[in-house]
């Protein structure tokens, strides 16, 4: 079990920060972090935070700071379907209906499908049962030859934009269940140097449905100060068309991918 200098000199080297930046971002005294790191010194749990906050430590973690320091936890941690959060719970589903007629969804921390909006049904309609138990990954659901991969054409693409996603979710917020769904399905191989991402923004996700192919770009949207662990965790995906054609489609009345088949 680490204590809390030695997880904060972790989460410290995470960000490439020096003990001098770290204290000068928390305006303490370099000594004093090195202090904290070497358990010279017993930080309160205000500086705790404090510092957990210059390193952008994610709720998650900063209650365990606060365990290995003998402090309780800060931050709690309730359903979204829970009434406590059903005030967040309701704009997000505002914004997911605003979003319509393009797909949007909710995603956490391990990328399993929270909620989506009805414009995504049409996607899911041959994809394996299975796949679809709760919780549905999104990773898996795009990845695996029973999902969504048959019908995206830049497959290879989207492999590495998951990719890139992913690891810098791990180096922002390490997680065994994620690094290992990374291991499965995005270790890389020798055919991905093949397929290099230019532009991470503008890399679109081609699905083609019968003779109709359509094209999307995504933009992803957080809660900007949560004070709860899962809305800390969670993210709106809002896909976008990348086209006129594919703007065209979606704006139709009853627009559905299947009927393309």
């Amino acid at each position: 079990m680490y204590t809390v200098g030695e997880l904060l000199r972790q989460w410290r080297q995470r960000r490439r920060l020096s003990q001098l930046d770290l204290a000068i971002a928390a305006d303490v005294s370099a000594r004093h972090v090195s202090l904290v790191e070497t358990g010279k010194s017993n930080p309160s749990a205000d500086m705790i935070l404090r510092l957990a906050d210059q390193l952008d430590v994610p709720l998650r973690e900063r209650n365990r700071l606060l365990l290995a320091a003998g402090f309780a936890p800060r931050y709690a941690e309730r359903p979204l379907d829970g009434e406590t959060l059903s005030a967040a719970r309701d704009a997000i589903a505002r914004v997911l209906r605003a979003h319509e007629p393009y797909p949007a969804l909710v995603i956490d921390r391990r990328w399993n499908i929270v909620m989506t909006n009805r414009a995504i049904d049409p996607f899911l309609t041959d994809v394996a049962p299975d796949l679809l138990r709760p919780p549905i990954n999104m990773v898996r659901l795009g990845l695996d030859p029973r999902g969504l991969a048959p019908r995206i054409v830049n497959l290879a693409e989207v492999r590495s934009l998951l990719r890139i996603r992913i690891t810098r979710r791990l180096a922002t917020a390490p997680d065994p269940e994620l690094t290992a769904l990374y291991e499965e399905l995005l270790a890389p191989d020798s055919e991905d140097a093949s397929h290099p991402i230019e532009s991470e923004v503008a890399t679109p996700m081609i699905f083609r449905f019968g003779e109709r192919e359509l094209r999307l770009f995504s933009t992803t949207t957080t809660f900007g100060t949560p004070t709860d662990i899962t809305l800390d965790e969670v993210a709106i995906e809002s896909y976008y068309p990348a086209d006129a054609e594919t703007a065209t489609y979606f704006t139709q009345p009853n627009a559905d991918p299947r009927a393309d088949m």
